[in-house]
């Protein structure tokens, strides 16, 4: 599985972005996705997580209300949509790939390039 994330970019406080990822290959809809993020000088940190049939989810205490994780198995994409966006949610954001929800904290086979998230205040 390959991942592409993009809708990253600059907004003030308050605001929201959409983060988008495409995945490649047919076994797609048999992982579950999640997002996680890192800011400078810190250790990459979880954000949500989606079961494979979109079933199940869970977040972070840290964005529980404001984000929420979706996908469309039909089309190969995972989304994060983002709302009420503080400073500290300032990171790049990487979408991953793992077997199952409840390892994908700890556990993630693909990887995609991060974007980049930047919150003015």
């Amino acid at each position: 599985v390959q991942l592409q994330a993009s809708g990253g970019g600059l907004v003030q406080a308050g605001g929201s972005l959409r983060l988008s990822c495409a995945a490649s290959g047919r076994t797609f809809s048999s992982y579950a996705m999640g997002w996680f993020r890192q800011a400078p000088g810190k250790e990459r940190e979880f954000v949500a997580a989606i079961a494979w049939s979109g079933g199940l989810t869970y977040y972070s205490d840290s964005v529980k209300g404001r984000f929420t994780i979706s996908r469309d198995n039909a089309k190969n994409t995972v989304h994060l949509q983002m709302n009420s966006l503080k400073s500290e949610d300032t990171a790049v954001y990487y979408c991953a790939a793992a077997l199952s929800i409840s390892v994908v904290r700890t556990r993630v086979d693909y990887w995609g390039q991060g974007t980049q998230v930047t919150v003015s205040s």
